[in-house]
């Protein structure tokens, strides 16, 4: 990575919806093509997601922002979700690698804006599937669109009853949480297209191409040949699959009443089924890194393989993702590898954050300075809440690197304000809709013991609650209305004012 080189290419491999877990060698599930990343690159071992829903994780790895920061918070192609589109005034890593001259692709999912395409944003003209006309002004006023479904499917239930693999909701369409097909989501045509790039890219000028593929995205119907790869007596479940969820919040249990319909065999299916899915991920990324090996490209290219959000994949009897704050859900995959990365071969255990790439990629490209420092008027100000990852590839670790991962959530359509700290050692939960969570992550790293009314953690919870109060002030996420039937919290934002001061500076998350 010497900056007197050819600047780097790009390619990123985003899929939805992975585990970090699952990109653990030797792990729960096959993948070689990763692996062989991993040999010539870096594997952050510790990577999270700032929310679990694909819009706003999204919104933050093109931005390096918080969703309080770029204002996605929830499904911006739903009627009543918070917001449409991007905040005013924020501009895209995209953005800026175009106006550095980079040849800028796209393919596959996108679900930052519903105001915009990625052609509005840098990428372009190489865009798939073809975005003209599909983005529009929204307006406050409700429309009908989100009840097509109601008209138009032939399968919704009206009776009780269900088959294997398959939960039963009377009034809603009919839900099969696994089975087989050929092309999932249509992945295998959104990697197409991008080989077809990349076999003809030019070589004149330096490229980034974004893949964003469905998998293994519920439901998780994969090809069969993926499933052989995973004997039955191989599944195990997670230990914490047996938690009933007793002291935790009732929203909790209720999502896990519908997936308790399916049995401990059906569940060990599930979970098979998704780790098939991982594994043809794995094989649709590694046809991307054939080709640029073929075309001899790979020393010239740094390339991401991540993912936007977790998938509770079992833990707590949960499946895909949603308000219940467990790590599963917020713990991805991130692997950095080729380019002339001199750290190769390094596992990462320090904490790092979807908003952590962009940044990463404009200091890569010698766009931006390190730590994304920018001046106004003589002052110091910074543009993202990321930072860059480059010392890490470089074998080094940054000062003052954080050692707290925050969350912000205000529900996936379901909506209730949640946000959460997680430390090596505790994990502080505050739910605006219901009781708060606390766990003691040395005694029970599985999280199945609710201990924030138990004796001796009052020290701990004020601790964190200050944490929590000053993250949101930096991040100008509003939580500090004082109103009597809104200020819930157990401690205020007011146990913060005493370190005013403190809080001018860096940002600690």
């Amino acid at each position: 990575m010497d900056s007197g080189k050819r600047k780097s290419n790009f390619l990123i491999f985003m899929t939805d919806q992975q585990l970090g877990t699952t990109q653990q060698s030797k792990g729960p599930a096959y993948m070689p093509n990763l692996e062989r990343l991993k040999r010539h690159g870096v594997t952050f071992q510790e990577a999270y997601c700032p929310s679990p829903h694909c819009c706003p994780s999204r919104a933050s790895f093109f931005s390096g922002l918080y969703p309080s920061e770029h204002g996605i918070w929830n499904n911006i192609d739903l009627a009543d979700a918070f917001s449409h589109g991007l905040n005013d005034g924020i501009k895209l890593f995209s953005e800026d690698l175009k106006e550095a001259g980079y040849q800028m692709y796209f393919s596959g999912k996108w679900h930052v804006s519903a105001e915009e395409g990625p052609g509005d944003r840098g990428f372009g003209p190489w865009i798939y599937p073809p975005q003209e006309g599909r983005y529009k002004p929204w307006k406050r006023t409700p429309f009908m669109g989100d009840w097509d479904w109601l008209l138009e499917e032939d399968d919704i239930a009206l009776e009780e009853g269900r088959r294997e693999g398959e939960i039963s909701r009377i009034g809603f369409p009919q839900y099969s949480q696994y089975g087989v097909t050929e092309n999932p989501f249509g992945d295998g045509d959104v990697v197409s297209c991008a080989e077809g790039w990349l076999e003809n890219v030019s070589n004149d000028e330096p490229f980034c191409m974004y893949v964003g593929t469905l998998g293994p995205h519920d439901p998780y119907f994969v090809p069969q040949q993926y499933l052989d790869l995973y004997p039955d007596e191989s599944i195990v479940l997670p230990e914490s699959w047996k938690d009933q969820m007793l002291d935790k919040p009732n929203l909790y249990r209720r999502t896990r009443e519908r997936f308790d319909q399916l049995g401990e065999a059906e569940q060990k299916r599930s979970l098979k089924h998704y780790l098939a899915f991982c594994s043809y991920e794995d094989v649709l990324f590694g046809r991307l890194l054939d080709v640029l090996e073929r075309r001899e490209l790979l020393e010239d290219t740094v390339i991401l393989y991540v993912s936007d959000h977790g998938d509770y994949a079992g833990a707590h009897g949960l499946w895909t993702k949603g308000l219940p704050c467990f790590k599963e859900a917020y713990h991805i995959c991130s692997v950095m590898g080729y380019g002339g990365i001199k750290a190769e071969g390094t596992v990462i255990s320090q904490r790092v954050s979807l908003l952590d790439y962009a940044p990463t990629f404009l200091e890569l490209a010698g766009i931006l300075e390190a730590d994304n420092m920018e001046t106004d008027n003589g002052e110091v100000k910074w543009r993202f809440s990321g930072r860059s990852l480059k010392p890490f590839l470089e074998g080094s670790i940054p000062e003052r690197w954080r050692s707290e991962t925050y969350t912000q959530s205000n529900g996936n359509e379901c909506y209730g304000i949640q946000r959460s700290i997680f430390t090596d050692e505790y994990h502080l939960v505050f739910n605006g809709f219901d009781f708060d969570e606390l766990y003691d992550l040395k005694k029970d790293p599985d999280c199945m013991i609710n201990v924030m009314e138990e004796p001796g953690y009052e020290a701990v919870i004020y601790d964190l609650y200050k944490k929590l109060w000053k993250f949101a002030y930096l991040h100008r996420d509003a939580l500090g209305d004082p109103y009597i039937t809104t200020a819930l919290a157990r401690y205020g934002p007011g146990i913060i004012r005493t370190a005013k001061r403190e809080m001018k500076g860096f940002p600690s998350a």
